[in-house]
């Protein structure tokens, strides 16, 4: 089973790129919804985040408006946090993988918003990431309700430039090209990754990658030496 890394900066487009996936039939790991889970009533991370940040909890759910504000420009609060959130993911994550393995799919993307940023680059055989220009990312993301310039600002601040997330892509895949060119891109990503040797599954395979120095349409990588995404 190939392990696709999807990832992307915040108003990149990597989520349209997981549910393109999802319509090709590719079962697809989302970080984001395991969080909301983890922090939803009766969640994992309810009774320990009660614990680290009293009166967050409303009604056996984690209030995640207030969770940010209390955690929002704080760093210390902010790694206690994700001591407590990351590894509950991961889990839930590794039961996926395990999953997709008994049903023996050739391929499984995780969407990870923080990819890069948590390491977790090291268990995929292909990374992929989707981008777009600058100007583009601000228009998306400043749309959002409720989304002021400080917090985009705050998010790209925790988040790996997009730049560095490129250079150490297999793939990029730019979405400020409009659906239909993110959708080929996508659809080449995924035959040509068709026959390739997994090497990040099972487990006990997993080893940590200590460099990326693959280009943006992996020119540098031998199985893909000859192609473009």
């Amino acid at each position: 089973m190939i392990v696709l890394g999807l990832s992307g900066s915040i108003g990149m487009g990597k989520s349209t790129a997981s549910a393109m996936f999802r319509r090709m039939g590719v079962p697809v790991y989302d970080s984001d919804a395991s969080v909301h889970v983890v922090l939803g009533k009766g969640g994992t991370a309810v009774a320990p985040i009660d614990a680290a940040f009293p009166g967050i909890v409303v009604d056996g759910a984690v209030d995640r408006d207030a969770l940010g504000k209390r955690v929002f420009g704080d760093d210390a609060a902010l790694k206690k946090l994700e001591a407590i959130v990351h590894p509950l993911v991961r889990r839930r994550q590794d039961d996926f993988l395990k999953r997709c393995a008994a049903r023996r799919v050739p391929l499984a993307v995780l969407d990870i918003p923080l990819l890069f940023e948590i390491r977790l680059d090291v268990r995929c055989d292909i990374l992929v990431v989707v981008s777009a220009p600058a100007r583009i990312q601000a228009a998306r993301v400043l749309a959002r309700p409720g989304m002021t310039r400080e917090k985009f600002d705050a998010i790209l601040a925790r988040q790996m430039p997009d730049a560095e997330k490129r250079r150490r892509a297999d793939f990029v895949v730019p979405s400020g090209r409009g659906m239909r060119e993110t959708l080929r891109r996508l659809t080449r990503i995924a035959r040509l990754i068709h026959d390739m040797t997994p090497t990040r599954w099972p487990p006990d395979m997993f080893a940590e990658r200590t460099v990326h120095r693959r280009s943006p349409d992996a020119r540098n990588s031998p199985r893909y030496r000859n192609h473009r995404s």
